[in-house]
């Protein structure tokens, strides 16, 4: 098979010999599989089977095995069906890794698999789930306390490997005869965790990728909640098992990084003494470096996070006989770098739109203004000039009140105008409608005034003749 790609129509040289399909558990990469002589140093190849079941065969007939082939390979008795997963040396590492010897007795591969070999393989299948059901049912109607989580079936369909969980010893020697009365095959019992039957089944961990121990890990070591103390992670049940129930593998990935930056930490024993009062130990960021202090032994009160520098410079303080005013040490501003990114905004287009109709809004609050200005400053000088001009006044009021008929009636064409026109439009036309009105009703107002003024000063003149 040619595994040479193509990019651009120019050959890279790119190798896909070392991944195989992701549908197989515990998958290993192959980063040998393009170096010259990798399947000749060695004839040994690793062989998987159901779900995480691996085996390590010798390909003595020499056949051009590569990965993802299925091969019939030698069993105890007749032969089972599997699928190549690694060839060359890598397969001695992961015989090393398995606590395996080379030495030991290892069967040998037979041949790839026939079609009369893969369809005794699908029939020893399809069997697998009911031998399961009726299984779990013998071993209540027996008794035993053990649950029978998985069966496999063996290629040729001879023999049956039942999975079981208990936990303790458990005597299943009728259960044997008993399951092989019903199913007519070899029986073989076989004890996991429950580590070992979530990898079996496979799933989704709460990080957002497959369980660790379905993908990569064979050997599990024990979690005990020392390892969460360390890691000041809290001690909720629901948030430190995993979907076995057990204690995650994944808090003994980092707990030695914080126990050797724990022990740069200050003892939580200690107190840091200042002027103001004394200070308990709260809590600490053991990876970031800092620790937090309370004026409280209990309560979180007047809380104060320290580097653990500044927090040893007061311990020695303390020792010395000094207090500090303060636990937070005189802090001189400076410059830090400018960062590039932060000088750009996602949003400083929108910003722009925003000052852009903040101006508008201005010239429109300014003209409003200018408008009132106009109309105070036309009304005080009306006022004047009634006063003074008498009939020259009446003269303007007549004219003005002949350009307001004139208005009104070449108000509805300049309304069908408006009505074309944008909003915007009809919005100032109505300011000025508003200001002539409020113009005509001043002069009238005014003019009222007058005649009411005029009346009482021909009443005195009349008064004063009469009695002269």
């Amino acid at each position: 098979m040619d595994y040479e790609f193509k990019l651009n129509g120019v050959e890279r040289g790119l190798c896909a010999k070392g991944c195989s399909r992701q549908d197989k558990q515990l998958n290993t990469y192959d980063y040998l599989a393009d170096i010259p002589g990798n399947t000749e140093d060695t004839d040994l190849v690793e062989v998987q089977f159901k779900n995480t079941r691996k085996g390590y065969y010798h390909n003595s007939n020499g056949l051009p095995l590569e990965k993802g082939d299925i091969v019939a390979v030698e069993a105890s008795p007749g032969h089972d069906i599997g699928v190549v997963t690694l060839t060359g040396r890598l397969v001695l590492l992961q015989m090393k890794k398995a606590n395996l010897k080379s030495d030991q007795e290892i069967k040998r591969v037979y041949r790839k698999a026939k079609p009369v070999d893969m369809e005794k393989y699908e029939e020893a299948k399809a069997r697998e789930h009911a031998t399961m059901i009726r299984s779990r049912q013998i071993a209540k109607e027996l008794g035993l306390d053990m649950k029978i989580g998985d069966v496999e079936y063996q290629g040729d369909g001879n023999k049956a490997i039942f999975y079981y969980i208990a936990d303790g010893r458990v005597d299943f020697r009728q259960l044997i005869k008993v399951l092989a009365e019903n199913f007519r095959v070899r029986i073989e019992m076989k004890q996991i965790g429950a580590r070992q039957e979530a990898g079996r089944i496979g799933g989704i961990g709460p990080c957002g990728r497959e369980l660790c121990c379905a993908t990569w890990m064979k050997n599990f070591v024990s979690v005990s909640t020392s390892a969460a103390r360390f890691q000041d992670i809290s001690l909720n049940p629901q948030k430190l098992a995993g979907q076995c129930a057990k204690l995650k593998c994944c808090m003994n990935y980092e707990v030695d990084v914080y126990v050797e930056a724990g022990k740069r930490l200050p003892s939580r024993e200690i107190t840091l003494l200042t002027q103001s009062g004394e200070y308990f130990f709260f809590k600490a960021d053991i990876l970031a470096g800092m620790v937090t202090y309370s004026s409280d032994k209990k309560l979180a009160a007047n809380l104060v996070t320290l580097p653990v520098k500044r927090v040893f410079e007061i311990i020695n303080m303390n020792r010395r006989g000094e207090k500090p005013d303060s636990l937070e040490a005189e802090q001189s501003v400076a410059s830090g770098p400018s960062d590039l990114v932060e000088q750009e905004s996602l949003t400083r287009f929108d910003k722009r739109k925003k000052t852009r109709n903040n101006k508008k809004r201005r010239e429109d609050s300014q003209a409003g203004k200018a408008a009132v200005r106009t109309e105070a400053g036309t009304s005080e000088a009306g006022s004047e000039n009634n006063r003074d001009g008498g009939r020259g006044g009446n003269r303007r009021d007549n004219r003005n009140r002949d350009a307001g008929k004139n208005g009104e009636q070449r108000r509805p064409r300049d309304g069908r105008k408006a009505e074309a026109s944008d909003g915007k439009a009809e919005e100032m036309d109505n300011r000025k409608e508003n200001r002539q009105e409020n113009r005509r009703r001043s002069r009238n107002g005014r003019r009222e005034q007058r005649g009411r003024n005029g009346g009482v000063q021909d009443r005195n003149e009349s008064t004063e003749n009469a009695g002269e």
